[in-house]
């Protein structure tokens, strides 16, 4: 029962893989206070005669394992260990059902404190990479995906969010929201918002969309959200169909030190949003993440280029699109920037510390625009749509993409491949006959 993830080794277990999550939530806004019961069901991938979870800040008073009245369990400070009285084989499906209560608040990691946070009237949710663990037991790692219903109670007044709506009921003065997510899902990309929110739903070109905001900030958020409609039909055409049925904004009260992707949604503070779109590649980036991460997903963190390179560069997709500066004239100031910086990170290991250095998100974006100069639009944006259609709701790796990208080119690929990935020194960018005059970075591009 160990972890699988070199750059989160503490978290999950390689013994099994978790098929479902049903939550039953229970939080009372002012006091801080969680109840919970998670129904988790799975399989084994191997014999074991024991299931660990991740489980912070939180305990369990109660561990029961459908058809074996043996087991027992003790917990620790990360984890939630269940013993079994009947040992699985590699195979055996499980159902394990948890109830657990506390005050959750964020974790401490070597990224900064994640997981369910208080603010100040309401609740953010911010688990990558490590902390869907402060508000439920869960297999911690990127790369086991599950459905989920939530089902979580809190006080009227509040409006929740979480993705995948289906209803809500009101009862002595509380409200009970529903969420179903089908779609197999990472842990770190649940998140539960809650807030005193205004909802106002957005057609998203046959996708469902909404937003919820503060009241004070309306103006703000439809100025800076109007085209978002927009956006999707740009994404959808170069990267294929929108992979979700719903997409959903929250916008805090607080300022927020970063935007974050969830599934199906994103999350911005009041200060990402100004009513003069001065931070729209914030909005690209965030919606790019529904293909590119939670639905093509990651094997493992140290592949994150795979998430955040893809973002990034559909930012500068977005900004052409719009009438910006081109996505080749910001290429080159990227990597005019980038070459006067310390060049001591290899992108597609690039150590737990720094896999969030924005130089892996640029380098990143910058390999697949060395990859586009190299094959050409049309099978660039071939290759995108590949990649996203053939692993739909699944997990890939880096092989995988330049698999992909080789097979829509007919091109050899792992030398260019090898280059800005794998080798610490910045490439140059292969020869255009694009014009070179490159943009300004200014604040907007920091």
């Amino acid at each position: 029962m160990t972890g699988g993830d070199a750059y989160a080794p503490r978290s999950g277990d390689v013994d099994i893989s978790v098929d479902r999550y049903e939550l039953e939530l229970d939080y009372k806004v002012s006091a801080n206070r969680l109840a919970g019961t998670a129904t988790i069901t799975g399989r084994a991938v191997r014999d074991t005669k024991g299931i660990s979870f991740d489980l912070v800040g939180l305990r369990a008073s109660k561990v029961r394992v459908a058809g074996d009245k043996g087991a027992s369990f003790k917990q620790s400070d990360h984890k939630l260990k269940i013993r079994l009285g009947r040992a699985l084989a590699a195979g055996d499906t499980f159902e394990i059902e948890v109830t657990y209560a506390g005050s959750p608040r964020p974790r401490r990691t070597p990224w900064g404190s994640l997981g369910w946070e208080e603010l100040d009237d309401g609740v953010i949710v911010a688990s990558q990479p490590t902390g869907a663990p402060t508000w439920f037991p869960c297999d911690d790692v990127p790369s086991d995906k599950a459905s989920y219903r939530l089902e979580l109670t809190t006080d009227a007044g509040y409006a929740v969010a979480s993705g995948g709506f289906v209803s809500r009921r009101a009862a002595r003065g509380r409200r009970t929201w529903v969420f179903e997510r089908d779609e197999p899902t990472a842990t770190y990309l649940m998140t539960v918002q809650i807030g005193r929110y205004l909802r106002r739903e957005v057609d998203l070109g046959g996708v469902r969309g909404e937003i919820l905001h503060p009241r004070g900030i309306a103006p703000r958020v439809a100025r800076d959200f109007r085209d978002l409609p927009r956006m999707v039909e740009v994404f959808s055409e170069a990267f294929g169909p929108y992979p979700l049925p719903d997409y959903t904004v929250v916008v805090t009260e607080d300022d927020l030190e970063i935007p974050l992707e969830a599934q199906g949604g994103a999350v911005f503070g009041a200060n990402h949003i100004d009513g003069r779109g001065s931070l729209e590649r914030l909005i690209a980036h965030e919606l790019a993440h529904q293909w590119f991460g939670n639905s093509v997903g990651l094997a493992q963190w140290r592949d994150i280029w795979l998430n955040e390179g893809f973002a990034c560069y559909a930012e500068w997709i977005w900004s052409e699109a719009s009438g910006g500066p081109t996505a080749h004239a910001l290429a080159l100031a990227h990597h005019a920037r980038l070459a006067r910086e310390p060049q001591d990170i290899v992108v597609s290991d690039p150590g737990a510390a720094d896999m969030f250095d924005d130089r892996v998100y640029t380098r990143g974006a910058l390999t697949l625009h060395a990859l586009r100069l190299t094959i050409g639009d049309d099978a660039f944006f071939a290759v995108l749509r590949a990649w996203t259609e053939r692993f739909r709701h699944a997990t890939a790796t880096p092989r995988d993409f330049i698999a992909v990208a080789e097979e829509e080119s007919g091109s050899a690929l792992a030398p260019l491949f090898g280059r800005w990935l794998d080798r610490a020194p910045l490439p140059a960018l292969p020869p255009s006959d694009l014009p070179s005059a490159p943009a300004s970075l200014g604040p907007r591009f920091a």
